[in-house]
């Protein structure tokens, strides 16, 4: 379904893709800090193909230290799903924006107003990664009726059917997780990072992007020899955490740009 200017997420970044484009998807927690809307704008014009919008949650499962500090932090100062929702529609980034968020908030607002009241804000995309595919339907299908991609994940120890079945039903991209546990940065890629990309790519022509130990721009670079693109979240979010502010995430991710098309 075409969802505005730039096409539906996956629409825009497969033609970026084929253009021979390396995809470049910074994540930013939504409500940390005043001026975090300039900072998903700042990152796109430094070089991002999307956005993900991380919506601050006070259990956050998969995310690690950083991304909980960063949720914390937002929730403390009166950040809240409908609030993060409602100023993504003043964002005006230029690229496709996808929120991360966890099915407690998604099942407390509803299925159908969920997928309506992010697609009504200009999002495209949606990563909910406590919903296993088995369990999908109701969200599934509402958020297809509304445009919205459900962007699905594959683990590096996830059985080949299923890795199969999953990279079926991923809309707007495939996540691969590059490394088992939560998110985090670390000193070198992990091998699973490449495996779980090349598994990937052998069963879809969707975007596969990998993320969760993408740490660095060397990183980045060894990510899109085999993957089309990557994902960086706690490297970026470490940064705001520590006063970047929006020039010092733009710098950050001008380097990524830079080194994975290089």
């Amino acid at each position: 379904m075409t969802t505005g200017p730039l096409g539906s997420l996956e629409e825009a970044l497969r033609a970026r893709r084929d253009a021979g484009r390396k995809l470049l998807v910074p994540y930013v927690t939504g409500g940390l800090g005043r001026d975090w809307l300039d900072v998903v704008r700042a990152v796109a014009a430094a070089g991002a193909d999307a956005v993900e919008i991380g919506i601050p949650f006070s259990d956050p499962v998969m995310d690690g230290p950083v991304i909980q500090q960063a949720s914390a932090e937002a929730l403390k100062s009166g950040a809240t799903p409908a609030g993060v929702i409602a100023a993504l529609a003043e964002a005006d980034a230029g690229v496709r924006l996808a929120v991360m968020t966890y099915y407690n908030i998604v099942l407390r607002a509803g299925h159908r107003r969920m997928a309506r009241r992010l697609v009504a804000a200009g999002v495209s995309g949606a990563i909910v990664p406590d919903l296993p595919i088995d369990e999908l339907n109701g969200w599934g299908d509402e958020a297809t009726a509304a445009g919205l991609a459900t962007v699905l994940l594959v683990a590096p120890t996830t059985p080949k059917d299923r890795l199969k079945a999953i990279c079926a039903r991923s809309r707007g991209f495939v996540y691969g997780v590059g490394v088992m546990g939560v998110t985090g940065e670390r000193a070198s890629l992990a091998a699973t990072a490449l495996t779980v990309a090349a598994r990937c790519k052998q069963e879809t022509d969707t975007p596969v992007l990998i993320g969760v130990g993408v740490s660095s721009p060397e990183q980045a670079r060894e990510v899109v020899a085999v993957a089309d693109g990557v994902v960086v979240g706690s490297a970026l979010v470490h940064r705001l955490l520590e006063g970047c502010g929006p020039e010092g995430a733009a710098a950050f991710v001008a380097e990524l740009r830079a080194a994975i098309d290089s």
